[in-house]
């Protein structure tokens, strides 16, 4: 019968992460100097970077100078008269639900958006 891994020893599972997102983005922001600023509404998680590279190799993509977190980049293009954020190479389940954690924090609170077709 094989052990228990001593890493797994005096884990409360039930308790929240100390890996906020909120406080993650506060303490970044604070450290690169950075302003607050809402992302576009709809952002797109582009994992393999396809998508971005295309948009920047045409001049189409802008980066979101307040995006605070230190591996991965938020960049903006228009899509049908609006703003659209995208993050490239946010691979991976855990990061990239990190990632995506992140932009809804920098959209909170959300303000209606009825062109795009929701409300509060």
């Amino acid at each position: 019968m094989a052990e228990r891994a001593p890493i797994l020893d005096h884990k409360n599972h039930g308790e929240p992460s100390v890996f906020d997102p909120k406080a993650l983005l506060r303490e970044a922001r604070r450290q690169k100097h950075l302003t607050v600023q809402d992302v576009p509404a709809v952002c797109i998680l582009d994992p393999d970077g396809d998508v971005v590279r295309h948009l920047k190799a045409s001049g189409k993509a802008r980066r979101f100078a307040s995006w605070p977190c230190y591996h991965t980049e938020l960049h903006t293009f228009e899509l049908a008269g609006d703003d659209v954020g995208i993050v490239g190479y946010a691979v991976g389940a855990p990061f990239a639900v990190l990632v995506a954690e992140e932009l809804f924090c920098m959209r909170m609170p959300l303000s209606p958006q009825p062109h795009l077709g929701w409300s509060d």
